[in-house]
């Protein structure tokens, strides 16, 4: 695939850096479609090479920005003035998708936090996406969490939004060693603590996601680990049975850790995506 960087200028002036990776096949015929992918917390686009070869195989152009405060773009590190910030920049990659590729098909594909970033934008604009696809959603972020602390945290978000309140424990990643070890001396991935102001920007979206799932109409797929102690596989099965798509498809990877991308099962997770893609490229919803 051919690859180029390149940028715009976001919410509040900031700028985010954004990879585009086209198909080979481009120069001799038109990508099946466009596709955009919202990485997780703490890391960035450049991680995905593996999921984007794969996509590419399908002829779509892939649009891979890093989130604010988040590798190579601007804004201080894993923090955000409000969760509405992350999709005003998706939607500013999509319009620029869209004149480089008027009229293709588009989907949306989003990993973790990338994945409630995703839901909050398919609900926003469900009508210029042809599909959407979470991997390891992070929608129910409070599961799993004392009361007592997401309360504390709602109130540090709010009054003190630069207080680190979390941090990921890397070895939760995936249970292949060389990713984990590879995940932690990434200089472009951030390795402390998750400042309050972002942590209450996610609860919030997760508040607000069982009220609006039934107006999600687009096909879905979700793909999950059962063993996920960072984003708990009860997010995907809400939205399995909140969400009004008559085309939605839950994937459950029994014993697979966060990233199931990134998993030994990687080639059967991968796998199950593309082969989900591919008749939604040339179609409308399909039965699952």
């Amino acid at each position: 695939m051919q690859h180029v960087e390149s940028a715009f200028v976001g919410v509040h002036g900031t700028r985010i850096v954004y990879d585009v990776w086209t198909p080979d096949v481009a120069a001799e015929k038109p990508p099946t479609g466009v596709l955009v992918l919202a990485h997780g917390l703490a890391e960035h686009a450049g991680r995905y090479g593996h999921v984007i070869e794969r996509l590419g195989s399908l002829g779509l152009v892939v649009y891979a920005p890093d989130h604010r405060g988040h590798g190579r773009s601007g804004g201080k590190r894993v923090t955000l003035a409000k969760w509405s910030d992350f999709t005003d920049d998706l939607h500013t990659l999509f319009g620029i998708a869209a004149e480089e590729h008027p009229g293709s098909r588009t989907f949306l594909l989003g990993h973790s936090m990338g994945g409630a970033i995703a839901l909050s934008y398919a609900l926003d604009h469900q009508g210029d996406l042809d599909g959407l696809m979470l991997s390891g959603p992070a929608v129910v972020p409070s599961v799993g969490q004392p009361k007592a602390l997401v309360a504390v945290g709602k109130i540090l978000g709010r009054f003190v939004p630069g207080a680190p309140v979390l941090k990921l424990d890397p070895n939760l990643v995936s249970r292949d060693k060389n990713v984990v070890d590879a995940y932690v001396a990434d200089p472009l991935g951030y390795h402390g603590s998750v400042s309050a102001g972002l942590a209450a920007a996610m609860l919030g979206a997760g508040e607000s996601f069982p009220a609006r799932l039934p107006s999600l109409r687009i096909p879905v797929l979700l793909q999950h680990g059962t063993a996920d102690r960072l984003a708990d596989v009860s997010g995907s099965e809400l939205i399995a049975d909140l969400a009004g798509s008559d085309d939605l498809t839950l994937k459950k990877y029994d014993g697979l850790f966060h990233e199931v991308f990134n998993e030994p099962e990687q080639e059967r997770v991968l796998d199950d995506l593309i082969d989900w893609l591919r008749p939604r490229l040339h179609t409308g919803a399909v039965s699952s």
